[in-house]
């Protein structure tokens, strides 16, 4: 028998146990739970270095009671510092998990139908979106279903998610407009600035001084018309930016050849 390896990531404690329990009394189901968005990334971490990766992610979409940005694709969301607070609400985990581990199929659970949420869960890379309420036979049917790479939504969200995709879209090509106007410098410190890091270490990482990377991002802010890091942040995620590829000893691998 084909057994499905299942992680529940819920920081309701209750409901969380309580799904795992049910889960874990079909014959074919093995079920794990993890609390919290950085406690499931260690948990597929430990999981995947082991050979025993899981299948299936069952994330609460409120995780962390965090509200996404208004019009921002999934991501971690860079601090001050240059550190990251960790993927912690449920969208933004289900984008960080797709990007670590494509093979994993991720269903959101929700305490309600939300056309847009559900709009930019599928965008992070869901495959499905679940009413935590619903009974245990749907839930494994969606759970079975994903992994035969279908993508599950409640038919009265559809209607709703189908526009939301279609105003993301428009807005995408809005933003795709803005990031071309970058020069190729201001466009490598941008995807730098989506992965997380400060002006200590993006100067760092491209051999720049603080003031020239300070000039940068201070143009890249102009160009897209944004006033903050975060903004600017999403507006590259709607236009397909995505962060700067470290090599293995920590230097960027340009996405093309610039000049400071």
């Amino acid at each position: 028998m084909v057994r499905i390896r299942v992680l529940v990531v819920d920081d309701h404690r209750i409901f969380a146990e309580s799904l795992a329990a049910a889960l874990a009394a079909e014959p074919d189901v093995d079920v794990s739970a993890a609390g919290s968005g950085p406690a499931a990334l260690r948990c597929l971490d430990r999981a995947a270095a082991e050979g025993r990766k899981f299948d299936v992610l069952l994330v609460d979409a409120d995780l962390g009671g965090q509200a996404q940005l208004p019009g921002a694709r999934p991501t971690a969301v860079p601090v001050p510092d240059g550190s990251e607070d960790g993927l912690v609400d449920g969208i933004s985990l289900v984008a960080g998990v797709r990007s670590g581990q494509p093979s994993v199929r991720i269903v959101v659970l929700a305490e309600k139908d939300d056309p847009r949420r559900a709009a930019l869960a599928l965008q992070a890379g869901a495959s499905g979106w679940v009413a935590k309420d619903c009974s245990l036979s749907r839930l494994l049917t969606v759970i079975r279903g994903v992994l035969r790479e279908e993508t599950h939504l409640p038919p009265a969200l559809l209607t709703g998610v189908l526009r939301e995709l279609t105003a993301a879209r428009k807005h995408r090509t809005e933003s795709e407009r803005l990031v071309e106007s970058l020069t190729p410098r201001e466009r490598e410190v941008l995807r730098c600035m989506v992965a997380g890091l400060g002006r200590k270490a993006v100067a760092e990482r491209l051999f720049l001084s603080p003031h020239t990377v300070r000039t940068h991002m201070q143009n890249v802010l102009g160009k897209l018309g944004v006033h903050s890091t975060l903004a600017a942040v999403a507006l590259a995620r709607r236009a397909g930016v995505g962060p700067v590829d470290l090599g293995p000893v920590g230097r960027i691998i340009p996405e093309e050849s610039s000049s400071a």
